[in-house]
């Protein structure tokens, strides 16, 4: 597809006939009840001998056809539908980046080529405004070329659908139930993986992910919210306050289908059904307070995907998100760990109140739910990859100065948080809190991008988690490296493992006010803990 069609061609004619198969398929609809009711099963039930042994066949024959055809029509007008919105999004894309072309003071020919005004003497022998335009016009163009690849792949994969289907109008085979049945469950053939064509693939970077989504005019990106939220909802590189309507939208679904499909309503069905309606609960207690909520992800892959974030991360001087660790499920999500993302943002408050925070709670992998699943490597490298987009997705989305970023895990989201830090290209983040941690299959904290000196560990002596040594070295022991803060002690009945939030007026605020020192920026501050030697 070149420029001037994707820029000039109405697609509203493409929705019209979308519109039209749509009404189509409604009044098909009806009509092959109305044949169901008044002739198919007015006649099995109620005429028999050797005819009627003969025409049952038939009206079955009939009532199939035209069953099948139903289904065809139905494809057909999505499939228009989700092809005509994706090319829309492929020419709000063009039509924003020639506007900016134009703003830039630059042209832009017929093939996408764009170039800049002769240069005045002073500019000509400026080397820096030289390079800085030739950016500008590399990266205008590059918005035109994604543009127009966008539409020519939705274009060729529309085209490709709508042959099918004419073929089978054309030979019959469209009225074959067998065939529409193939055709329902063909990937290939889902109206709207269309949109796949115009949006960045699953797995492009955040980076990729924002120049997309800022490419595209405000009408546009709020209509795709609307209309397409899996799309942008739990996208990394798609800002906070879109991706939490997104979020909502996804979550009112959720609970809805979840509830209509309660057979079998057991395990772990019913345990996503009660953890998506525990994080609509926790944003409707939360809804005109302070701070904010975001829901930034939501889904039902695995045991369940849920982050909430205690302030605006696209605006915060000081973010951290926190990686729960064995029995995180979405309850948890909206209850007790929710409850620890806000103690942790209300102690980095009460250590820096000039500062701004947004304090995450993440569930991006399958956490372990038992404690021989803990004992399961593999569970915390399935998470680091999302963990490790979903940091750098915060990085890209911010606004100003770039934040303070604080990367924490408890129990076995610590060894989780650890796995990401030692990859090659490290985390984006600046400090790393490990609390209650069984290991992070490091031996020293030097091994973290961020260095041992950027390291926190908080472990209580009564926490019978943090004496295992499952992975590796403990890393609240000397030889690790890390700075060690103080915590309360805790009591030999297994509660230390969880008491390192409790921030309740009775409560010891020794181990939460260390945190929210650190994750305000002043971990020179802590309260310091001497390493173990056991």
């Amino acid at each position: 597809m070149d420029l001037a069609t994707l820029r000039d061609t109405d697609f509203g004619l493409l929705h019209g006939t979308a519109d039209a198969y749509e009404r189509l398929h409604g009044e098909f609809d009806r009509h092959l009840e109305n044949w169901r009711t008044g002739v198919d099963r007015r006649v099995a039930a109620g005429w028999t001998g050797p005819a009627a042994d003969t025409a049952t066949p038939a009206l079955r024959l009939t009532t199939d056809e035209l069953a099948a055809a139903r289904t065809e029509l139905d494809r057909i007008g999505k499939t228009l539908r989700a092809g005509a919105d994706a090319l829309v999004l492929a020419q709000s894309a063009l039509r924003k980046a020639l506007e900016d072309v134009r703003s830039a003071d630059m042209t832009v020919d017929e093939h996408g080529a764009v170039t800049w005004r002769a240069p005045s003497t002073a500019e000509r022998h400026d080397p820096d405004h030289r390079k800085a335009r030739d950016r500008t016009a590399g990266a205008l163009a590059g918005r035109i070329a994604t543009a127009l690849t966008e539409a020519d792949t939705v274009d060729r994969a529309l085209t490709a659908r709508l042959r099918h289907y004419a073929t089978r109008a054309r030979d019959g085979t469209g009225l074959d139930p067998a065939a529409a049945g193939r055709d329902r469950l063909d990937p290939t053939l889902a109206p709207r993986d269309l949109l796949s064509g115009a949006v960045p693939g699953p797995g492009a970077p955040p980076t990729e992910v924002n120049a997309w989504w800022n490419g595209l005019p405000a009408d546009r990106q709020q209509w795709i919210v609307a209309e397409y939220p899996e799309l942008v909802g739990n996208r990394d590189g798609i800002p906070a306050a879109a991706r939490d309507r997104a979020n909502r939208i996804l979550l009112h679904r959720y609970i809805e289908e979840y509830a209509r499909n309660g057979s079998p309503a057991t395990g772990q069905h019913r345990r996503k059904l009660e953890g998506f309606r525990r994080i609509g609960e926790r944003l409707l207690e939360s809804a005109g307070q302070e701070p904010p909520v975001f829901l930034l992800g939501i889904g039902d892959e695995g045991q369940g995907r849920g982050i909430l974030s205690f302030g605006d991360p696209d605006t915060a001087d000081d973010v951290t998100s926190l990686v729960g660790g064995l029995g995180t499920d979405l309850q948890r999500i909206g209850g007790g760990d929710a409850d620890r993302a806000k103690a942790v943002y209300d102690a980095a408050q009460r250590a820096d109140p000039t500062r701004s925070t947004a304090s995450i709670a993440w569930l991006g992998y399958d956490a372990p739910l038992s404690f021989p699943e803990a004992g399961d490597l593999s569970r915390a490298q399935g998470g680091v990859d999302a963990y490790r987009r979903f940091l750098e997705g915060q990085r890209v989305t911010h606004q100003g100065a770039p934040a303070h970023v604080t990367a924490e895990g408890h129990s076995f989201g610590s060894l989780l948080v650890g796995l990401a830090a030692r990859k090659p290209a490290g985390i984006a983040a600046d400090d790393v809190i490990l609390v209650g941690s069984p290991g992070t299959d490091a031996f020293h904290a030097s091994e973290f991008s961020v260095g041992a000196d950027h390291t926190y560990v908080g472990a209580a002596s009564w926490d019978h988690i943090s004496h295992l040594g499952w992975f590796t070295r403990d890393p609240a022991s000397v030889d690790f490296g890390a700075h060690r803060f103080a915590v309360d002690g805790g009591s030999p009945d297994f509660t230390a493992h969880s008491s390192y939030w409790d921030d309740g007026p009775g409560d010891d605020r020794t181990s939460v006010d260390n945190i929210g020192r650190i994750v305000s920026g002043h971990g020179s501050r802590i309260t310091p803990a001497a390493g173990r030697h056991d």
